[in-house]
């Protein structure tokens, strides 16, 4: 029997580059750069999560921006790669791959952060334009509330119906799966929020 999708030729490289954009995703930026500079373990810091705005929570803005960065880029690079070499259908897996990485990676027993940076950096290698009305919509979320888990989880949301408004439908698909792995990732937040406990985040510079 034929098999319609090309049998293992087809799905090899959708898998290498589900692993490749995995373990890119795993390396966690935000506590190999705490510790590089002595600022301990992000993970015994505020809410133990290991991106940048946990990482903000040090009182190091230039560690936070600097995890941001790296997140960002290791959702960015395994997409633009597989792109490139390959075409969308490895360029899609890679993503997933990415963020899957990031939320569940292997070399911190499967503990990871929140997806919300590595998932941009997937959306701006396949889709660039869709970035901006999820940013629009992260940006007013956080400057009416003050909470960032509120804005990530309604960029998140607004991502897949940007892409799908723009015609990129099978960027759509992905994104929607992104969405539910930042909602998942966002459990704790969520009740925070239900329960009016979850904390402000300032970027201003605290005194002294």
């Amino acid at each position: 029997m034929v098999d319609p999708l090309g049998g293992w030729l087809y799905w090899l490289p959708l898998l290498a580059a589900f692993l490749v954009g995995y373990l890119a995703g795993s390396i966690p930026w935000g506590v190999l750069l705490t510790r590089l500079v002595g600022a301990g373990d992000v993970r015994t810091i505020g809410s133990g999560n290991i991106g940048a705005t946990n990482v903000l929570r040090t009182g190091r803005r230039g560690l936070a921006a600097a995890t941001l960065a790296l997140d960002l880029l290791k959702g960015f690079l395994p997409v633009w790669a597989a792109w490139s070499w390959t075409g969308p259908d490895t360029s899609i897996a890679a993503g997933a791959g990415a963020v899957i990485g990031h939320c569940f990676p292997v070399w911190l027993r499967f503990k990871g952060g929140k997806g919300v940076a590595t998932a941009g950096g997937v959306i701006l290698a396949l889709t660039p334009l869709v970035v901006l009305p999820a940013l629009a919509v992260f940006a007013l979320a956080f400057a009416l509330s003050g909470w960032v888990s509120l804005g990530s989880i309604l960029a998140a949301l607004a991502a897949p119906l940007a892409a799908w408004l723009l015609g990129h439908v099978q960027a759509a698909e992905l994104y929607v799966l992104l969405a539910a792995l930042v909602i998942l990732q966002h459990r704790a937040n969520i009740v925070r929020l239900i329960e009016g406990r979850e904390p402000r985040t300032s970027l201003r510079r605290r005194p002294g």
